[in-house]
């Protein structure tokens, strides 16, 4: 089973629409980021987690051949405006593709692209819309769990899959309920957007502190702004702290 990270940048991506590359380094590669998105490559299925406004892009790069479940972390526009894309995956099955989202999202995907659930003139709807589950398993060997986390005035979902590898992207608060959850993992897959702080997003010396407390054996950093450069910040983070970058792939 694998994990990829099909995106690791934050927002506006790295470069940004005008070509903006902030403080990183255009000529390398791993420099450039596309919107946070990631999948799931099981046995049988593919779940991917968001829908970023880059995911043709990333699926095509990434050779994604087919999605068969897709879970939402949050309403934001850089996780669901890539939604659209999902509609191939529909024309070559015949068939809906269940998507699991908070209340929050879903009411946000319904009113924003509702032509996704419900069937628009001579277009077939592709989706379908389900509450967010706390326990999910596919393939009988992908065991995910949701659990709420922080994302400034909103909650977003994290998922842990089999108990090994956890995924963060959007978050500035663990609420102390479910710290253990998150202790000593595999991978910790996780949001530092920049080097100062933030309202709703962790910063690095957020990432310092997180290090020490949950004690993670490979940390990953996504939601990369252009304030962070990837061999910088090679130079600065412990061996057991990476950058993501796109199309960084794990085992599970």
């Amino acid at each position: 089973m694998k994990f990829i990270i099909l995106g690791c940048g934050s927002s506006m991506g790295v470069p940004r629409a005008d070509g903006f590359f902030g403080n990183c380094n255009p000529k390398n590669l791993k420099n450039l980021r596309s919107r946070c998105s990631a999948i799931i490559i099981g046995k049988s299925k593919n779940i991917l987690i968001d829908t970023s406004p880059d995911l043709r892009q990333q699926l095509i790069k990434n050779k994604i051949k087919k999605i068969d479940t897709v879970l939402y972390t949050h309403m934001h526009a850089d996780q669901t405006h890539g939604i659209n894309d999902l509609r191939i995956f529909y024309l070559r099955n015949k068939k809906k593709i269940p998507v699991y989202a908070d209340t929050k999202t879903k009411k946000y995907l319904l009113k924003s692209f509702s032509y996704c659930f419900q069937k628009n003139y001579d277009y077939p709807s592709i989706l379908k819309l389900n509450n967010s589950k706390k326990k999910f398993t596919f393939d009988k060997s992908i065991k995910i769990e949701s659990i709420k986390v922080g994302h400034g005035s909103i909650n977003s979902l994290s998922y842990i899959i089999n108990k090994k590898l956890a995924y963060l992207p959007d978050v500035n608060k663990i609420f102390k309920k479910d710290l253990k959850k998150f202790k000593k993992l595999n991978y910790l897959i996780i949001d530092c957007l920049r080097y100062k702080k933030h309202s709703s997003h962790f910063n690095l010396d957020d990432i310092f502190k997180l290090n020490k407390l949950l004690k993670p054996k490979k940390m990953i950093l996504t939601n990369l702004h252009s304030d962070l450069d990837y061999d910088d910040l090679l130079d600065i983070l412990p061996k057991n702290i990476k950058p993501a970058y796109d199309g960084l792939t794990v085992k599970i």
